[in-house]
């Protein structure tokens, strides 16, 4: 999961990266960057942490041009160290060449041994720079052929930009996998992961970048192509659940309806006789809402959330019990003092924290809990740009429900069904979006990893 932007022909084109970025820090807080040109010298600064403490008012006024592109990471493919931030530069005979990538490729060990193996030397771990690789060892004379050529020797999933010169290129891979929208600001162009970030410097909206397509953007304007067949599409359905703001429109829907039929349509599959409906804030918030409204249950707010939390490395020597969720949360014994309260969150993964906030409202009064996820069950692992643990690692490829709930300690527990997930695509659901996560069924091949794909095979078998 990462953030990626890109402006063109704005004097203040740095400062506007910076700016989108800080709309995007939820798709990543492990790193920022931005690379800027003037007149084909390039210009960069990235470092580790949130895109607050990186950026100063000096460092920012060093990005010289009316072009930039920047980056947040939060590491999907290569650790989570200086030299894998985003976005990456590369000199080379041609000029220099910066990318930032929001994705993952299913193929890049493949690709990097063979790159590798004829004398191909990599500075960091990340997928993103086989995709450079790539793109500079391609013998066509154009930087948009040798894109094109290039992105066509790389699987999975890519949203990404580059800054070329004095040019912008912004491409999709063929399933669409991650989102990427395109905004105009007077005669400046933007490309950012999400429309919360075209919101925040006042550009407007003009439409996304399409799957497998790619869109120049220079002093003229904009110029578009599609350099792949057509193919059955793949977004990202955990976009809706999870990851993007629920203030931003992606793949053409508004995201927090979406996230509001998700309780709506839990409350109606899963309902219980409760006082108070809860969300775990912030990413149940909406879900809870709409359970609250469909079963005409009281929402309230029984866990408050420290909104100032970035990494701690300090825990007292004298051990405090669910230090690392009590630091980030904490209940409001008011709402839950005796009460049977509905608690929404978005998913359970290896079910830790979901068993701390369970034990943590009861302390806080709660009667009952009764737990509500606003998603399916996530039995299998990731492999398009989210972090998630290995299949062993997650809860529910191990056990039942039930199970769960009682590993977890919840009066009830239910998830949202694999149907209800699409109550919003009534013509054709599941035809536009991967739900591997849930379902197993990987729409493109994890060249790099045949054991999970050769498992998902024998679980549809059994």
């Amino acid at each position: 999961m990462c953030g990626i932007v890109g402006i063109i022909n704005h004097p203040e084109a740095a400062n506007l990266a910076y700016l989108c970025l800080y709309a995007l820090q939820h798709r990543g807080q492990e790193s920022a960057g931005i690379v800027s040109s003037d007149g084909g010298k390039f210009y960069q600064h990235k470092a580790m942490g949130l895109v607050d403490e990186i950026f100063s008012e000096n460092n920012l006024s060093k990005l010289n041009g009316s072009n930039a592109i920047g980056h947040v990471r939060y590491s999907t493919s290569g650790s989570s160290v200086l030299g894998n931030a985003q976005p990456f530069v590369a000199n080379t005979l041609a000029g220099s060449i910066a990318i930032a990538h929001n994705g993952n490729l299913t193929n890049a060990m493949q690709r990097r041994l063979e790159m590798e193996q004829r004398g191909s030397i990599f500075q960091t771990t990340m997928d993103s720079e086989v995709i450079m690789h790539e793109v500079v060892s391609e013998k066509a004379e154009l930087i948009e052929d040798k894109i094109s050529h290039a992105l066509k020797r790389v699987e999975g999933a890519y949203s990404l930009v580059f800054l070329v010169n004095d040019e912008m290129i912004a491409a999709r891979d063929p399933k669409g996998f991650r989102p990427l929208v395109i905004g105009q600001l007077d005669k400046a162009y933007v490309v950012a992961s999400e429309t919360c970030a075209l919101d925040l410097i006042g550009a407007k909206f003009v439409r996304e970048v399409e799957p497998g397509e790619m869109v120049i953007f220079d002093k003229k304007g904009m110029k578009s192509f599609s350099h792949f067949t057509e193919e059955k599409k793949a977004h990202c359905i955990f976009e809706y659940i999870y990851f993007a703001r629920p203030d931003s429109s992606i793949y053409g829907r508004d995201v927090y309806p979406i996230r509001k039929g998700f309780g709506m349509q839990l409350a109606r599959e899963h309902p219980v006789k409760a006082d108070v409906v809860i969300p775990v804030p912030d990413s149940g918030t909406p879900a809870a809402i709409g359970y609250s409204e469909e079963a005409e249950i009281p929402f309230e707010l029984g866990l408050i959330r420290n909104h100032y939390v970035g990494r701690t490395f300090i825990e007292p020597k004298n051990e405090i019990r669910h230090f690392g969720v009590k630091i980030k949360l904490n209940p409001v014994r008011e709402v839950l003092q005796g009460k049977r309260v509905v608690v929404v969150d978005d998913s359970i993964v290896r079910g830790t924290t979901s068993k701390k906030i369970v034990e943590m409202l009861r302390r806080g009064g709660a009667k009952e809990v009764h737990l509500r996820i606003s998603a399916p069950p996530t039995r299998w692992p990731c492999f398009y740009g989210i972090d998630t643990p290995t299949r062993e690692e997650l809860i529910a490829s191990k056990m039942t429900i039930k199970e769960i709930c009682s590993c977890i300690g919840a009066d009830s527990l239910g998830y949202l069904s694999h149907d209800s997930l699409y109550w919003f695509e009534k013509l054709s659901k599941k035809e536009w979006f991967c739900d591997a996560c849930f379902s197993s069924n990987y729409p493109v091949a994890l060249t790099d990893n045949p054991d999970i794909m050769k498992e998902a095979a024998d679980a549809k078998i059994s």
